[in-house]
């Protein structure tokens, strides 16, 4: 009598098996490769968090980046946070909030808070600069609702702080990112961007609710005329932000609509 080449084993059984070795494996791998971005976890001063949780931070990895930009290696710390920020801790537990010891909008902190990404402007699918003014470009024209531009810009406070000058352009995905203001000798010196979002076109003015006449002085200003940097984004826009809440004494109490 021929034995069988498998005897008594159970092929079933062992499929299953490692099935579930191998998707047990698969999760691990998953999530370390999840960790690539905010770990290790740190507490609120900054200091390694002792809950690293269940899966080891994975090993350094180098990933090419396109258009000639080198490299970036994650999770090796390259890319730093910000560092001695004007905040001061409410208690001395983890997880209260922290109050600005400064002017929070020129800080960078809590709603006008900003993070240190590359000083390069972001890029399309050529290498060429996304967002970039209107009066560089040719083809290009508002093919509806109203053109800004030369209408005067009003801020929050009722002041009159200049005038649209140009419009910038995502120019891949054909729309309006930032609308330029070329500012009054009164209030400022050149030309500052504003996000669209925090802009409302009306039919005799711009208005900018979110802050005052005397702040659009201190507005992040870019430093080529002709493109703007995803750090240089991250600080304006966070300017503009912070300034619904700090602007005014009488924005940080609450309100009732």
């Amino acid at each position: 009598m021929v034995e069988p080449i498998f005897g008594n084993l159970d092929l079933a059984s062992i499929s299953l098996w490692l099935f579930v070795v191998f998707f047990a494996l698969l999760i691990f791998y998953i999530q370390r490769e999840n960790m690539r971005e905010g770990y290790p976890m740190e507490d609120d001063d900054g200091a390694v968090a002792s809950n690293q949780g269940l899966f080891p931070v994975p090993d350094d990895k180098t990933f090419t980046l396109p258009h000639g930009r080198g490299t970036v290696t994650v999770p090796s710390g390259q890319n730093p946070d910000r560092t001695d920020l004007a905040l001061a801790k409410t208690a001395a537990g983890n997880g209260f909030p922290f109050v600005p010891t400064g002017d929070p909008m020129v800080d960078g902190v809590g709603p006008a808070s900003w993070a240190p990404r590359r000083d390069l402007p972001e890029l399309d699918g050529k290498g060429h600069p996304k967002i970039v003014p209107m009066a560089a470009l040719e083809g290009f024209q508002v093919a509806t609702g109203r053109d800004p531009r030369g209408l005067p810009v009003q801020a929050g406070d009722g002041e009159v702080v200049g005038t649209i000058s140009d419009m910038w352009l995502d120019e891949p995905e054909q729309l309006v990112r930032y609308l330029e203001i070329a500012l009054d000798a009164e209030w400022g010196d050149g030309k500052r961007l504003v996000p669209l979002t925090m802009a409302k076109i009306k039919s005799d003015r711009v208005v900018v609710r979110s802050i005052f006449g005397k702040h659009f002085a201190g507005v992040p200003t870019n430093a080529s005329p002709r493109q703007v940097t995803l750090r240089e984004e991250d600080r304006i826009c966070g300017y503009y932000g912070g300034g619904t809440l700090y602007a005014s004494e009488a924005r940080l109490e609450p309100q009732l609509g």
